[in-house]
Order: structure tokens, then sequence, then C-alpha cells
């Protein structure tokens, strides 16, 4: 293990608890897929739907090592180019026509442009190298991924091989709007992350929301609960619950009674017009159950 990870926790136990202080609320599951991604040196692999905590588990990772996150936001149609790294020909060119008959290296460092996956190679301590919805990139890139996670290196054709100083932390993230190919699953720990029970919601309102009383985060968290049960289009996530328990707390504070700040913020939960349509005649009903 790089001498990096020495402040992860003994257990899954301890390493909830270090999360825990990082305001980041894992269940046992969590806790313990992450604890031993880490041990065993393999990638993780979170799915779940949109919102519920996935990459913000990578952000907390690299907070409580004290490493660096490296992020790379995947998209249909990613290439290496944008994964791995390009050349700035502009700048190449520009040398040359200055070079007034001069030797100049044009594939020197100065003209390389790192992207994350060359980043997390180069970086001289270990990193947490977040990718972001795999599942919004093709096969091919896959493909490439899965080659970058065998040996965690690259070969640069004008440069040669450049093997990472200390290996990375590789966090994996998936809304599942695609099945991933079995080979990088194999690769990987995997873990889904639900929506939490009204509970654990509850907790995660109170710890990440701020100014938001206990009693507040719970009847959030049971309305939230109550409204993903419809069949919305895009179903609320933590986040957006969170969102709605401070903005619900600012308008409460401005003189709007309690469910009134609640309809009144409901733009920060629901994002979607026909959702808000369709919850909006049984809104009231949900939150004067949600305080009972």
């Amino acid at each position: 293990m790089s001498p990096a990870l020495d402040p992860i926790a003994a257990s899954p136990e301890a390493l909830a608890e270090q999360l825990a202080a990082a305001k980041y609320v894992a269940d046992e599951g969590l806790a313990t897929a992450i604890f031993l991604a880490i041990r065993l040196g393999k990638p993780l692999l979170l799915e779940g739907a949109p919102g519920v905590g996935k990459t913000e588990a990578a952000k907390v990772v690299a907070a409580m090592l004290g490493v660096d996150l490296v992020r790379l936001q995947c998209y249909e149609g990613i290439d290496a180019a944008h994964a791995l790294y390009e050349w700035n020909y502009q700048r190449q060119l520009l040398a040359i026509r200055q070079a007034d008959q001069r030797e100049v290296d044009i594939y020197d460092d100065r003209f390389l442009i790192a992207r994350p996956l060359l980043q997390v190679l180069r970086a001289p301590q270990a990193s947490v190298l977040l990718v972001d919805e795999i599942d919004r990139s093709d096969h091919e890139f896959e493909a490439l991924l899965l080659e970058f996670l065998s040996d965690f290196q690259i070969t640069i054709p004008e440069r040669g091989t450049i093997t990472a100083a200390s290996r990375p932390i590789v966090i994996l993230t998936s809304n599942r709007t695609r099945e991933l190919a079995e080979a990088l699953r194999r690769r990987c720990v995997y873990h889904w992350i639900d929506y939490p029970d009204p509970e654990r919601e509850a907790t995660i309102i109170a710890v990440r929301a701020g100014d938001v009383a206990r009693e507040t985060a719970r009847a959030v968290a049971r309305a939230v609960q109550t409204i993903r049960q419809r069949p919305l289009a895009k179903p609320p996530g933590i986040s957006e619950a969170i969102e709605w328990a401070n903005a619900a707390t600012i308008l409460e504070k401005g003189g709007s009674p309690w469910p009134e700040a609640f309809r009144r913020a409901i733009g920060v939960l629901i994002k979607d017009e026909d959702d808000r349509a369709f919850v909006g005649d049984d809104l009231s009903r949900i939150l004067e159950e949600a305080m009972t």
C-alpha cells in the first residue's frame, strides 16, 4: 500500500466513522465496499440512480485521505484525446516558426496536454481517480479504460511508456443507463447505492443541510420518500432533498409558515414540469402526513 493511504481505517466500521466525520453517512455495505477496494487495490464501481451520493463518495474519500481528486467526466463520444493526452499542435507550430533554424523538440512536456488518466499517472503521490458516469461512454472507450486499469500505464509513441508512480484509487460511477462490459465489472469491487430509508436520509439531511432542525429533516425525508414512490420521470435525489430542506428553512425564516415554505420551494426538489404537475395536487397532503 502506498504511504499516502496510511490514514485508511482498520475496518469497515472504523471507515464508516471516518466518512461520518467528513459528513458522509454510509451504510455498512458501502463502507465495506470502499474499505475492500482500497485495501485490495481494486477499482470500485458504484451504481445507482442519479443523486444517491456516488460522486460525493469519491470526493469524500479523497478528502478523507488528504489526496487529490482527478475527475474524468464521461459522455457520448469521449475518446483517448479527451481521457489520456493530446498534443498542443498550435504551440508546436508556433515553436517551429520561432526556432529560426535551431532544433526544437516539439514533443517536449510543454506541448503535452495531460488529460485525467495521464494526470494520475504523473502525480507524485497516489490520488483518487473518479471516472464519473462511465455508462454514458461507448464500448470502445470502456475497452480503453479496461486496458488502462490492467497495468496503470500508457504508451505515448513520441515519448515512450509512462507508468504510475503511485497507483491511484479508482472509483467508477454508473447510473445504469446501459449495461457495462462483464470484463470491467469483474475487475471491480461492486456496490449498488439505493435511496436510503427515511431515518438515514433524515440523518444525511441534518448533517449536510446546515441550519435545518432535526424534526424538519425527518419530515423532509418522509415527504421525499413518498414523492419518490410516484412514477416520476426524474425522481429527486438526496442532494435535492438537502437543497429543499435548506430552501424551505430560508423561506420559513422570512416569514412563510412550514407547509407554505415547502410548497414555494418545490422547484428546488422537482425539476421537471410534468413531475411538478403530477405531484402538485397531492403535495399538501404529503406534507401534512410527513409532519405526523
